[in-house]
């Protein structure tokens, strides 16, 4: 008796609910992602074997650059036009709508009080080059960092406080606003550091 060869069939697979959900999921991160402001000045970050996070909001940042400068940043774009408002009343500085823009999208800023005026006008590589010059001063008598942490906690009283100052950073800088903070009444912040390999027991 002949044996019946089957016939071989080939297999067809349907790719487009997969090129569908590929798509779907590109679109979702793209219109989900939050960019980063890129930093006025780059930092490198002590490390330690602490692994605590930081929160996801509320967040005011002061940096400290290698050679003592320092700059004050919050991470959200409501609190910082409250904090450009307190400035305005306070100093009697106004703003236009265009430096409320730019003062908004400002991740950090590191002038005094009385140049920011000025700052906001100037073009993004302008203002680059600036940001290598200045510093917000923290001197017993002109102490303007005061004033900006000031402001940003009365913009917004759920605000945690972290310093990231560069592992070179000369220390009575870094002491200066210790004491500035403790002079706010502020005697809990986070220091910004690397994770480093926890040591082996």
């Amino acid at each position: 008796m002949a044996k019946f060869k089957a016939k071989k069939q080939n297999i067809a697979i349907d790719m487009t609910p997969m090129v569908d959900l590929a798509f779907l999921l590109i679109t979702f991160f793209m219109l989900t992602v939050k960019f980063r402001a890129p930093e006025a000045i780059e930092v490198d970050l002590p490390s330690s074997i602490a692994d605590t996070p930081l929160p996801a909001q509320d967040i005011l940042t002061i940096s400290v650059s290698a050679d003592g400068r320092i700059f004050f940043g919050v991470d959200s774009k409501h609190t910082r036009l409250a904090i450009l408002e307190k400035i305005k009343d306070r100093y009697g500085y106004q703003f236009t709508d265009k430096e409320k823009q730019i003062f908004s999208v400002l991740a950090e800023v590191g002038v005094p009080f009385e140049q920011l005026k000025s700052y906001l006008s100037l073009s993004d590589m302008e203002r680059k080059a600036m940001d290598k010059r200045v510093s917000i001063p923290v001197d017993s008598s002109n102490n303007q960092l005061k004033q900006w942490i000031l402001f940003a906690r009365y913009s917004n009283p759920k605000i945690r406080i972290a310093i990231r100052a560069d592992e070179k950073a000369p220390y009575p800088v870094i002491a200066r606003i210790i004491e500035t903070l403790k002079d706010q009444k502020v005697h809990r912040f986070n220091l910004i550091s690397t994770l480093e390999a926890q040591p082996k027991t």
